[in-house]
């Protein structure tokens, strides 16, 4: 379904050099930049108002955004990119379900919040990793196994460890 040639951008092999992969694809790089950045700041600002909600709104509609132009590619390319639909679908339902617990204020919304956003992010991490790891610096030499297991290795932890800390979700992890 993909025409054109393949390109290398910056040590970066596109796909395609046709003009509707090569805006999809900016726009889904732009939005997965924003994603990133302002899902850490949102992790690492204080939770209260302001910071922290503001930039966990730029990351929920920023990763729509990721997620409509990584189905739009992974159309035009099925064979070799599904599996970055499943993972870009996971990432969205899991913030999808972490922002509706919060605005819903489902009971233990917080435990919800943060366990779903954290497992967003981590696919989000993944995918970006597993589509892309083969062409970074460090990130070559590494078994590409490591693309699938480094982000869900390192956050899950930082998952536990802010709802044992955090005073919302905390309180039900009391040790009695």
């Amino acid at each position: 379904m993909l025409e054109g040639h393949p390109i290398v951008v910056q040590g970066f092999e596109i796909p395609s050099n046709t003009l509707l992969f090569l805006m999809v694809l900016s726009i889904h790089v732009l939005a997965g930049l924003t994603c990133v950045i302002s899902g850490a700041l949102a992790m690492l600002s204080k939770k209260q108002p302001g910071r922290h909600p503001k930039s966990g709104k730029v990351y929920f509609w920023s990763l729509l955004i990721v997620f409509i132009t990584m189905t739009i590619i992974a159309i035009m390319r099925w064979k070799e990119d599904y599996h970055l639909f499943i993972l870009g679908f996971i990432s969205f339902i899991a913030a999808y379900i972490g922002r509706i617990a919060k605005r819903k204020m489902w009971n233990k919304w917080s435990i919800v919040h943060i366990t779903f956003m954290g497992i967003s992010y981590i696919f989000l991490l993944i995918a970006f990793y597993v589509d892309n790891g083969r062409f970074l610096p460090v990130w070559k030499t590494i078994n590409p196994i490591v693309y699938w297991l480094l982000p869900p290795l390192i956050g899950i932890p930082i998952i536990i460890r802010t709802l044992f800390r955090n005073p919302l979700s905390g309180k039900y992890f009391k040790i009695k």
